[in-house]
């Protein structure tokens, strides 16, 4: 496979860096995952962190070479990273389980599966647009999707972080949405991304700002860009991109590699 891939992340104005962010490579498959931890009180950062193991460790376990059924791979990891969080000690007092969203996609014979819980995002640019990308499960989503308002308020409503599903959190109500599967064509750009990250800007300005540059020159300067935007109020802010087509590197590696963030 030939991509060019890089990963990064920001604390942004927050006390604690709750995002975690990972890919993991072979030659017949790729897997990259986002999560986003939430509830500062409630140690997001371990939900989060347990979403991005998950992931890693069955990717690891199942590849060989392949995995049988993307779909089924991304659901079951999503629901066991699910169960992972809701048997963390936890205080009821402050209001249960931590949790998170998360966000994943799997490569593998020239396509794309994926899939996410909550309003963490995959954008899928090509030929100068947004082919496709996550609807964020949130209530300010669903509130656009009836009409009452429009997208453009929806990016600067209040209450735009409140999202409606996750892995963990205070009820044990687990639900993930897949997305259908894409076949890859060269020059797709995909983007993985904290809501710290895509808040900030339109999604024509993330196609504009994918259009030249590597990747890696690109995410950091979104990253930058995201944090002076918000004016000393930004979220973490973490990324995921990868530029796919047989004139970026070729990845050659029978076994598994993987590539976890450090994020202290």
């Amino acid at each position: 496979m030939n991509f060019s891939i890089h990963q990064a992340s920001h604390i942004g104005n927050r006390r604690f860096n709750q995002d975690r962010v990972a890919y993991v490579i072979s030659n017949d498959a790729s897997l990259l995952v986002l999560a986003d931890g939430m509830g500062g009180h409630m140690h997001g950062e371990l939900a989060a962190s347990l979403a991005i193991d998950t992931f890693v460790e069955s990717f690891g376990r199942v590849t060989r070479p392949r995995i049988a059924d993307p779909d089924e791979f991304i659901l079951e990891c999503m629901h066991n990273a699910h169960e992972r969080i809701m048997s963390l000690p936890h205080d009821n007092d402050m209001g249960g389980f931590p949790g998170t969203t998360c966000v994943a996609a799997l490569i593998q014979d020239g396509r794309m599966y994926w899939g996410h819980a909550g309003d963490s995002r995959l954008y899928l640019l090509r030929d100068g647009k947004v082919a496709t990308r996550t609807i964020d499960h949130s209530a300010v989503q669903q509130w656009v999707d009836s009409g009452q308002l429009t997208a453009e308020e929806a990016r600067v409503h209040p209450q735009r972080n409140h999202i409606t599903h996750c892995l963990g959190g205070i009820d044990d109500v687990f639900y993930m949405e897949h997305g259908a599967p894409v076949v890859l064509q060269s020059g797709d750009v995909l983007l993985l991304g904290s809501d710290g990250l895509w808040g900030p800007f339109t999604d024509p300005e993330l196609v504009e700002a994918f259009a030249a540059g590597s990747v890696a020159d690109v995410l950091d300067n979104l990253i930058a860009t995201a944090v002076w935007r918000e004016n000393g109020h930004s979220d973490n802010v973490t990324g995921l991109a990868l530029r796919w087509g047989d004139s970026e590197t070729g990845h050659d590696t029978a076994e598994p590699v993987s590539h976890v963030l450090e994020i202290p």
